[in-house]
């Protein structure tokens, strides 16, 4: 690895992932192959130069401000309020009995305590509470292990990746369902559609999306997925301590309900985490965009990729303070406590930049994850039935001199770049869509270009 690299181009996600960058440092000694020299040209063009500069100020004001450092009062009490709903679950039943409400009550209780310790991991995972590593490793381990039952080494190998080039297809495994399960953005949308590939009907996506996504995740994929990575990647630590998760509950819930009983709490507690985790975690990225990595610089890849949800105590406590995407993929060692003090900075920069910065409401944030399923599908099904009379060109705009005559436009820009063929215009030159309908020119054409087609 160049050095110039290092302090250049790589800087941005080296600094947001570690807390002790000179430990790791010694470990990247290895890989050192020389220094670019002053000449040499230390950032790529694809890159917004002054953009990461002052988000590179924007973070040295962080830091000063004390902004990266915790309050492990706040993270302790978020423990104990996650081990008094546990202990309050099994009380429900032992008090009340295992009839019907008892049972649903003791089951919301125990799904409560598996979203929560899912965020609170997450922290741990971020190495966002302590100042060593070695003591969020071991807090990460006890959370995600014993209280949720789940393999610390499979979040780091997952959720790096995804944070790191979040939304960028085949490198962020969070939207690894493309194109197997749904199809996702615009871009690659219509590309699939071009392709005439077809794994699932995608015009429909935003309606089984209700069938196989938030309920089926947990209970039918991870569930078992898990096991086979600690297996297979012989994690023998992270199975130690999920085996004791899975004798916890064993122990104190088959007394009270038997196996049966206590093999259909475990699964509906897995619904109901499964239903809560996926609407979280997908209203900050699905509706935004999807594409290829395109290569860009730390803060616009973190930015086109992440919206926020507007603040309040009942949405920070639901969300695990994630309502605050863009602060948390900024700065992912940052302590959540303190998203809402960096969020007027970040929106600054932003203003400044012309970058969009999007807060929506909660329940907004839950419908644009359906209807960007359904916009997505839609272009799939559009680009799949247009009679195209060339192949799709690559990101450049095609026009006179590339098979396009003077004052005709059978092109629409994607959002986010790309460009999608459509059929022919007519007399008048107003090009036409696939779905029949005349197509915007002049001023409203970026604005509408932003809901997909520019008609």
């Amino acid at each position: 690895m160049l050095n110039g690299t290092l302090h250049g181009l790589r800087q941005d996600p080296f600094v947001a992932f570690h807390i002790n960058k000179g430990l790791v440092r010694k470990y990247m000694n290895s890989l050192l192959i020389g220094e670019l020299s002053p000449e040499q040209p230390s950032f790529e063009p694809t890159k917004n130069k002054e953009l990461t500069d002052e988000f590179r100020e924007l973070r040295a004001t962080v830091e000063r401000m004390g902004l990266m450092k915790a309050n492990h009062g706040f993270f302790l009490l978020y423990l104990l309020h996650i081990l008094l709903l546990d202990v309050a679950a099994w009380l429900t039943l032992w008090v009340f009995g295992t009839s019907f409400v008892p049972f649903v009550l003791c089951a919301v209780l125990l799904s409560t305590v598996q979203a929560q310790a899912g965020w609170l991991q997450h922290d741990f995972g971020h190495l966002s509470v302590f100042s060593t590593s070695t003591w969020n490793h071991l807090l990460h381990h006890f959370v995600i292990g014993h209280l949720k039952g789940a393999p610390a080494s499979w979040w780091n190998h997952m959720h790096f990746q995804h944070h790191a080039k979040p939304n960028c297809f085949r490198k962020d495994p969070d939207i690894n369902m493309h194109p197997f399960f749904f199809a996702l953005g615009k871009i690659l949308s219509v590309e699939l559609g071009k392709q005439k590939k077809k794994y699932m009907p995608y015009n429909h996506q935003h309606k089984y999306f209700f069938l196989i996504g938030p309920p089926a995740l947990l209970p039918l994929y991870f569930q078992w997925y898990i096991f086979y990575f600690v297996v297979q990647r012989k994690k023998w630590v992270d199975l130690a301590w999920m085996i004791t998760f899975y004798v916890r509950i064993f122990l104190t819930y088959v007394p009270l309900l038997g196996v049966k009983g206590f093999l259909g709490l475990f699964f509906m507690v897995r619904f109901l985490e499964s239903n809560w985790f996926v609407w979280v975690t997908q209203m900050n990225h699905i509706p935004m965009h999807i594409d290829r990595d395109q290569n860009r610089d730390w803060v616009s890849t973190q930015l086109q990729a992440t919206c926020n949800v507007h603040k309040s105590a009942f949405n920070d406590w639901f969300s695990g303070h994630l309502n605050f995407q863009i602060e948390h993929h900024l700065f992912p060692t940052m302590p959540r406590h303190n998203y809402h003090k960096v969020a007027p900075l970040v929106q600054s920069l932003c203003a400044k930049h012309g970058i969009e910065y999007q807060s929506k409401p909660l329940l907004s944030a839950f419908a644009d994850i359906v209807h960007s399923l359904k916009e997505s599908g839609q272009l799939w099904l559009d680009a799949t039935f247009t009679n195209n009379q060339q192949p799709l060109p690559g990101r450049e705009a095609p026009g006179p001199g590339r098979g396009e005559p003077e004052g005709q436009c059978h092109y629409i820009l994607l959002s986010g770049g790309g460009w999608f063929e459509i059929k022919g215009s007519g007399s008048d030159s107003s090009p036409l869509s696939p779905s029949g309908l005349p197509c915007k020119q002049g001023g409203d054409t970026q604005r509408s270009l932003e809901k997909g087609f520019s008609c």
